[in-house]
């Protein structure tokens, strides 16, 4: 079976809000062996509404609506999906006694409006909300010759959550097929993700059964790997063929397979080799530091560091001579080195990183643009300095230049 999910509200369509509900919902109908095909937002119009509740019936097995049962004049869902399916909505007697109830005992008053979260549509079952004033909805049966299931639930996700695992998840284990998902995600670091998929094309073609997405960020590549089987013994054991085929062509590139960070796998790589690390941070303004501290335990490693964003501390705190600034320009490949010489030397770490770069937007010169940046790690065996231009804005920079560092500390520790 597959699932469409219809988030409904105008404020999921502005920059201030956002659809959480549909990640809650995705994992849990995934775990039932339910594919999401697909998800939209839908604002509070009822034409457009009922087109969505239309077209969605027309491809999905499965109708999650989320948002809109509330008492005011922009909650159109029930009216909506009563339209698309021709269906009547009546009031129920019962809801209503029920929601005069509540409100009694919460000391409000009980404005005629409220009455519309107890308007049912036709042949529905209601879902009880045991966290809020609006039921919800569970509508079953044949659309143009077509089983059908679809569920109207409340938009709060507190409400939608409990609402999902009382009501829903029982009905749908009661409908759904035996049907089971294997995942796996591999995750890469500082490497292009058309060269990722170059490499790993001509593999995950040969498993047409696992289905394969690449997704990049932020220094990272993700491959996403999903398997549905008649047993979860067999869609597990798909998926870690093909993850096993692509570990063998990537190698060391890819650091997780579990799920975890790169500051995880640092962490654990730092500790099974009872190293320390130290930084030295310019245009990164700590968030080095802030990712690896980030890790509970991480003072077991990490012995801290220092933001040396004038040239005056770089020279105070991690011993860069000012004559070398001055020959070189703070952001230089000698002044990287130095950095993470100084600081590993001042802290008596293992490793010592130094950063330094023109993160922008201003900055820049024709000599040194904005994006360029430094990355020094030195070590017992001696300094790696890497140089690297990021073309994007002031933040991703900044995270683009620490991912390359704990890259660069991660095969260090290999």
């Amino acid at each position: 079976m597959n699932a469409e999910i219809i988030a409904v509200g105008s404020e999921l369509l502005t920059p201030h809000r956002q659809d959480t509900n549909s990640l809650y919902l995705t994992e849990k109908l995934n775990e039932l062996g339910v594919e999401v095909r697909f998800k939209c937002i839908v604002g509070d119009d009822r034409e457009n509404l009922v087109a969505a509740v239309k077209l969605a019936m027309r491809r999905s097995d499965v109708i999650v609506l989320s948002g809109g049962l509330g008492p005011t004049e922009d909650d159109l869902t029930r009216e909506a999906v009563a339209e698309a399916l021709g269906l009547e909505l009546a009031r129920d007697p019962e809801i209503m006694a029920k929601l005069e109830e509540r409100f009694a005992k919460r000391g409000y008053k009980f404005t005629p409006n409220n009455g519309r979260q107890a308007d049912v549509i036709a042949n529905a079952a209601v879902l009880a909300n045991a966290l809020g004033s609006a039921p919800g909805q569970w509508i079953g049966g044949k659309y143009d010759g077509q089983e059908r299931i679809v569920v109207l639930l409340p938009g709060p996700p507190y409400e939608l959550q409990a609402m999902f695992e009382a009501e829903c998840l029982p009905r749908l284990r009661a409908k759904v097929p035996a049907v089971y998902i294997a995942t796996r995600t591999l995750k890469m670091a500082m490497i292009a993700e058309s060269q990722v998929d170059a490499r790993v094309s001509p593999i995950y073609k040969m498993f047409g059964d696992v289905e394969t997405t690449i997704l990049a960020g932020g220094g990272e590549i993700q491959l996403q790997l999903r398997c549905r089987k008649d047993s979860l013994a067999e869609a597990e054991a798909r998926v870690e063929e093909l993850a096993g085929k692509i570990e063998d062509e990537m190698g060391d590139a890819i650091f997780s397979r579990k799920g975890e960070t790169i500051e995880q796998i640092v962490s654990y790589l730092l500790q099974m080799r009872g190293m320390t690390l130290a930084t030295a941070e310019s245009c990164t303004g700590g968030l080095l530091a802030q990712r690896i501290t980030s890790i509970s335990g991480s003072s077991r490693y990490f012995l801290g560091g220092a933001v040396v964003y004038s040239n005056e501390l770089k020279t105070q705190f991690a011993n860069v001579p000012k004559a070398l600034i001055d020959k070189h320009g703070a952001v230089s490949r000698e002044v990287a080195q130095a950095l993470a010489e100084g600081i590993r030397k001042r802290c008596l770490s293992s490793f010592g990183v130094g950063i330094t770069g023109v993160a922008g937007p201003t900055g820049g010169t024709e000599q040194k643009p904005v994006g360029l940046v430094y990355i020094a790690l030195s070590g017992e065996e001696g300094t790696q300095v890497v140089e690297r231009n990021f073309p994007s804005d002031r933040a991703r920079i900044r995270q683009f230049a620490s991912q390359q560092a704990l890259e660069m500390i991660r095969r260090a520790l290999l």
